[in-house]
């Protein structure tokens, strides 16, 4: 397939274009390259897919990897991209991402999360694509306390603009789902870590403090659980739900209506790991594979943060297979190799 992927220099996006073009798709990557963090760190994961392409036979045109300079936000640059290239589907994973950043720079959020996805919804919506996948976050769970937390669930009380926001997007991929019959899968990301992360995550930024035997920060004293997920099972069910073409759900009853399907071709699936880990204990491995032990500076909870995360994956393990394969040890050893050849501390 000919296919764009958005926010192809990010952490899944690399990830995910990458095992894209391992099976033999053609992948348009666009990305803003903005600094929210190191841009080297963007175009270091760029060289990397370049190389990754240059590896594989070329399917049925003369490069199965270009990237693109651009920003979402801009109609224009969207509009003349879905014109001039002729996708077959689309994957977006591109965004403005972190929940804490929402609550200093919100309009970075709406800018970038609710009119970038809008143009990208406009370029769908025109250009007969075949299906959208998009990214949301179980961010949107917000003040639910119920867990395992299911599709069937009420999002409707967000803890940051950064959830609103992946919220706003699930709403506006159904209406143009209903509108215009455009086929729309949205995946609400549990905790994603491993190589080549983000430099503004936990994981990232203990294993640099640690490293420097500088204290590391635990909100809410440590006292949380997540559903850490593993970046190569993520891409592998990014893979699945694509090539899963949504279509409406002949059980959706408008008198009881089910948040996770519809009448029109929408989904929405949590997608991580089902087995929630407390922060301490992810430390405690970190620790392992570092062989160095963390100075614990324990801090209140941060405002916007959900205490624990707990996704019930049943339904897109239903759909398209989706298991994740990588346990918590595995997945913090694979990061840990990475920064250590990466960085060379």
């Amino acid at each position: 397939m000919k296919l764009l992927l958005t926010g192809a220099a990010g952490f899944i996006g690399f990830h995910t274009a990458k095992l894209l073009l391992e099976r033999g798709d053609e992948v348009v990557g666009v990305d803003n390259l903005n600094d929210y963090y190191d841009p080297e760190l963007k175009l270091a994961r760029l060289r990397e897919l370049g190389r990754v392409a240059a590896g594989r036979p070329a399917v049925s045109r003369p490069a199965n990897f270009r990237f693109v300079k651009a920003d979402l936000a801009d109609r224009d640059v969207v509009e003349e991209l879905f014109r001039t290239e002729k996708f077959e589907r689309v994957v977006h994973l591109a965004a403005q991402a972190g929940v804490r950043y929402s609550i200093q720079n919100p309009h970075a959020y709406l800018q970038s999360n609710v009119t970038g996805f809008l143009h990208v919804l406009e370029g769908c919506r025109h250009g007969g694509i075949e299906h959208l996948v998009y990214a949301s976050t179980s961010s949107v769970y917000g003040a639910n306390s119920r867990l395992p937390f299911s599709e069937q669930q009420n999002v409707d009380h967000p803890l940051s603009l950064y959830a609103a926001t992946k919220k706003a997007n699930e709403l506006m991929a159904h209406s143009y789902s209903s509108l215009y019959r455009l086929p729309t899968t949205g995946l609400r990301f549990f905790t994603v870590y491993g190589p080549w992360g983000r430099p503004d995550m936990a994981l990232f930024l203990f294993t640099k403090n640690i490293l420097a035997g500088k204290p590391i920060d635990l909100y809410n004293e440590g006292n949380h659980q997540r559903d850490f997920t593993y970046v190569d099972d993520i891409a592998r069910g990014v893979a699945a739900a694509l090539d899963h073409v949504a279509a409406p759900d002949p059980q959706w009853d408008a008198m009881t209506p089910a948040p996770g399907s519809s009448n029109a071709p929408y989904k929405v699936y949590n997608i991580g790991n089902q087995r929630p880990v407390s922060l301490l204990r992810y430390i405690d491995v970190l620790e392992q594979c570092l062989g160095r032990k963390a100075v614990r500076n324990l801090k209140p909870n941060q405002p916007g943060d959900i205490l624990d995360t707990w996704a019930d994956v049943e339904a897109l393990a239903r759909d398209v297979g989706y298991r994740p394969r990588t346990a918590l040890e595995e997945g913090v050893k694979q990061f840990v190799e990475w920064y250590l050849a990466y960085y060379r501390p």
